[in-house]
């Protein structure tokens, strides 16, 4: 594994050893025997999107690991006044020892990763967000076992970047997904038969949140799409994380939410409040994770 770029690109044997080391990154966490396997390293943060948990994971993540972090916004850097992202790619690639990225275009994200000749880490685009799944694959686990048995449920957007990652990593592990949205937010058909994968897509929430070990949802309104609040609101009301859905889940099933959430809209306050430890921990797990993605890739580039 030389690039965290997409679910799709990894291997079932890649995510596995991505989830093992996380656990054990995790245990060993403020012990003397905690790995630096960054140590000496410098890494940049290219960050064109606001964000709270995917930086301070990050930042923190990488000096755990023994590195420093520049974190670098658009007004930092000249990509901000129009440089190609390559030819910031072959300068940065000269100078750092990795570099976590966090923008609009999954293009940039691929054109960096070859361009910059070191490793390269989506934090996030408007088509994937692999960093968020892998840690909720590493919650779900911890809390109900392996994820292959069970089914995951998504509520609201599926047309977004989380429930596409999701749809990759439903194809990689074979467990059961299902996307419960109105038709124009519903994830490309290309997309899902890509995947492969036992993935459902239906506008009937019933029938997706049925049995279900796992329910999930993210903002209705996603970084860019702020001057379509009005519609989106109209358009996905009734698809919401509330006591009415969660009565056709198992009994214990878990909530789950990526954060931020807006109590209210695509879930309800009590809903969120008697879920919060899952969905905390759900956001610690993103540190855990990335520290062992990081630490993979630095193994990777050393030999």
């Amino acid at each position: 594994m030389k690039h965290l770029l997409s679910i799709e690109e990894l291997t079932v044997k890649q995510i596995g050893e991505i989830l093992a080391l996380a656990k054990k990154l995790k245990a060993a966490r403020g012990k003397a025997s905690h790995p630096k396997p960054l140590k000496d390293q410098t890494w940049a943060l290219i960050f064109a999107k606001y964000s709270t948990r995917t930086r301070v994971s990050f930042e923190v993540g990488i000096r755990e690991l023994g590195g420093r972090a520049m974190f670098l916004s658009n007004n930092d850097i000249q990509l901000g006044r129009g440089e190609p992202i390559v030819d910031t790619a072959r300068v940065l690639g000269r100078m750092i020892h990795g570099c976590v990225i966090r923008t609009y275009q999954q293009k940039d994200v691929l054109d960096f990763a070859a361009a910059a000749g070191i490793p390269t880490i989506n934090a996030l685009t408007d088509e994937e967000h692999p960093c968020q799944i892998l840690a909720d694959i590493l919650t779900i686990e911890e809390k109900l076992g392996p994820i292959w048995k069970k089914t995951v449920c998504f509520i609201g957007d599926g047309a977004c970047n989380v429930p596409a990652s999701w749809i990759f990593a439903a194809g990689k592990l074979g467990f059961d997904l299902r996307i419960a949205a109105p038709r124009k937010y519903q994830p490309a058909a290309d997309l899902v038969k890509r995947a492969g994968g036992r993935i459902l897509v239906t506008e009937d929430r019933a029938k997706a949140s049925n049995g279900a070990d796992v329910i999930y949802s993210d903002t209705w309104i996603s970084m860019g799409k702020e001057e379509e609040e009005a519609q989106r609101l109209a358009e996905l009301d009734g698809y919401q994380i509330n006591d009415r859905l969660l009565a056709h889940a198992k009994p214990k099933a878990l909530v789950m939410h990526c954060l931020p959430a807006y109590r209210g809209k695509e879930i309800t306050d009590d809903v969120f409040e008697r879920h919060a430890q899952t969905i905390f921990d759900q956001a610690e797990n993103r540190l855990h994770v990335q520290k062992a993605i990081m630490a993979l890739l630095a193994k990777s580039w050393r030999r």
